[in-house]
């Protein structure tokens, strides 16, 4: 079998789950040729068809469901994991405010802009895209007003002197009871129900290896994680890898539906089809 193309992102919870099957280790699991690149340029890969496997924001599935399908593990939801408003001081109206965001196609910018139909009658003043480790710099230094963040800054915006206005997922799961739907792995429906089968079942069987022995893994995430503070990248990693990850189960797909079916009564994504989530 000739390897599996995927892309995810270097980010250590996408490291985390893929190393033991990126190194050979997950037993009878395909050989993958692993491209690194951040979610919002995975999420344009995932628009223009390419790559066989990819980690892409479940905010871009109803864009392509019709080549790729879901597959039910591998990918981030959680609770107390959602993105963040930053500002430089609390009160900031952002009715009046330029509020940089890591990706219009991102759930990231979905999930804000959810909550700003429910909370922010005046709506926001402007919104721009910065790559998401541009986006605490810029607040701090005030080149935009506020920030929609992501990942570790969960953990390190302190560190800048900024102040979180809202939390994104805490308002989603007070609204809906269910967990926060982040990132998704996605496989083409040409590659056949076979072997859509036996990737889903590597990426389970790897994240479960790293369980099993989180310091194999530990090579791996730290040499891609961009200089990260190696406390920080354990808490990025017990944050966005759960029970979700090794599979989605009930919950996780009905707060992967209820985001999309929310959003689309919203005009925000197109409606998704009766069995767009259905796998193989």
């Amino acid at each position: 079998m000739s390897k599996i193309k995927i892309a995810y992102s270097p980010c250590p919870n996408d490291t985390f789950v893929f190393d033991a099957w990126a190194h050979g280790r997950v037993p009878g699991a395909p050989r993958l040729d692993v491209t690194f690149a951040d979610i919002d340029v995975t999420n344009g890969m995932a628009e223009r068809g390419e790559f066989d496997v990819l980690k892409v924001s479940y905010a871009v599935l109803p864009y392509v469901l019709d080549e790729y399908a879901l597959l039910p593990c591998g990918g981030a939801l959680g609770r107390g994991c959602g993105p963040l408003v930053l500002t430089r001081a609390p009160g900031t109206d952002l009715s009046r405010a330029t509020v940089a965001v890591p990706g219009e196609r991102s759930t990231a910018y979905l999930l804000f802009r959810l909550w700003a139909a429910d909370v922010l009658p005046d709506g926001v003043g402007r919104v721009v895209v910065l790559p998401f480790h541009e986006i605490m710099p810029a607040v701090r230094d005030g080149k935009v007003d506020a920030g929609l963040v992501i990942h570790e800054a969960r953990f390190t915006y302190p560190e800048y002197g900024l102040h979180c206005l809202a939390d994104m997922g805490e308002h989603w799961e007070t609204t809906t009871g269910l967990p926060i739907p982040l990132g998704a792995i996605i496989a083409r429906r040409s590659l056949g129900p076979e072997l859509l089968g036996l990737l889903a079942e590597s990426a389970r069987r790897s994240v479960r290896m790293a369980w099993d022995d989180p310091e194999a893994s530990r090579p791996y995430v730290m040499e891609h994680a961009q200089e990260m503070d190696p406390a920080v990248a354990d808490q990025h990693i017990g944050l966005y890898v759960n029970e979700f990850t090794a599979d989605l189960g009930e919950a996780g797909y009905s707060a992967v539906r209820g985001l999309l079916t929310r959003a689309a009564a919203e005009g925000l994504v197109p409606p998704l089809g009766r069995e767009a989530l259905s796998f193989v």
